[in-house]
């Protein structure tokens, strides 16, 4: 049986950190204050005038370093972020131009923290139905052109960084085996871009009234994600009959520890079988379970079993599991 594989993982975050102590400096918060509630340390900003097309620039060029593959084999392109350079074109297209890639399909998937999972499924199926041989599937975003450093409580959370894949046709066994992904539109009203749309366009009225922020509900998101990430990490594993012992790694979106906590307790898995960086990293939205596979290649095996699980605003949610191929 066809199954798409991951044949290559490789991610990429600016140099600059921006740790717990400065942002003393700008909010009313503390490094402890911090910490405890959400496992967050530090987190890496992109400066100066780069947006999250250099971001993926950078993280796919190092991938098909890697696995030594010339930018006009490549077939497709998905990019998952939330922040795109611009409206229009794609930051996928975009991406393509400054790495060379000139004979790909190539467009972008907004499903806020779940892009990512959407972007691999939908990659997986341009393998699985024989169309392509090589997609790249890139998560990551600059959430820091969208964030209000004056807020302590959305300022704290978020980083900027990603990750990128190859999909491969593979017959051994290895791939994705499994998938649910949901949505829920109401969850729109707890977590949300108010102005910057065509439903608010940009205005002097939505800049001074501070609209192209994240806004968010911390308490009601909170809620919705302990739940959902939870519950769909168990179902995922009940219909394909695995239990925490048959599971080598838990890969769960890096946006709060208390949710990574929950979610792993749920599913069953002990702390040493959870990949976790989100004190490096603070939450890069569709960048954290690419940068935790990054960060963690070296530690896994081929065949490993691996539950992929994230919750986004929207509200978006998923679970990916997949036996490790490389």
């Amino acid at each position: 049986m066809k199954r798409a594989a991951i044949t290559a993982v490789n991610a990429w975050v600016p140099e600059y950190i921006l740790t717990n102590k400065e942002l003393e400096t700008m909010v009313d918060t503390s490094d402890e204050w911090i910490t405890t509630r959400t496992g967050i340390k530090e987190r890496h900003i992109l400066k100066g005038e780069k947006g999250t097309s250099d971001m993926a620039y950078e993280a796919i060029k190092g991938l098909l370093e890697k696995k030594n593959i010339k930018p006009e084999d490549i077939e497709c392109v998905i990019v998952a972020t939330t922040t795109p350079d611009m409206q229009f074109p794609a930051t996928a297209t975009i991406a393509c131009d400054k790495l060379g890639i000139k004979n790909a399909l190539s467009y972008d998937i907004n499903a806020a923290c779940s892009g990512f999972l959407f972007a691999l499924i939908t990659g997986s199926k341009f393998i699985e139905t024989g169309m392509y041989k090589k997609v790249i599937v890139y998560g990551g975003d600059k959430m820091s052109s969208i964030i209000d450093y004056t807020n302590r409580e959305t300022c704290i959370i978020f980083g900027d960084g990603g990750g990128a894949v190859l999909l491969e046709p593979s017959e051994d066994g290895n791939g994705i085996v499994d998938s649910i992904l949901r949505t829920d539109g109401n969850g729109r009203h707890y977590l949300h871009q108010k102005a910057g749309g065509s439903l608010k366009p940009a205005s002097h009225e939505t800049i001074d009234a501070r609209e192209h922020y994240v806004y968010q509900e911390g308490k009601t998101v909170f809620k919705f994600a302990v739940t959902n990430m939870a519950d769909v990490c168990a179902e995922i594993m009940e219909r394909n009959h695995l239990t925490s012992e048959d599971i080598a790694w838990l890969v769960p979106h890096q946006a709060n520890i208390r949710i990574i906590d929950a979610t792993a307790q749920r599913a069953g898995v002990g702390p040493e079988k959870v990949m976790l960086n989100i004190q490096k990293y603070g939450n890069t939205t569709s960048g954290t379970i690419p940068i935790c596979l990054w960060e963690y290649q070296d530690r896994l095996k081929k065949g490993d079993n691996l539950i992929l699980a994230a919750f986004g605003g929207g509200f978006s949610w998923g679970s990916v599991y997949l036996k490790w191929s490389i």
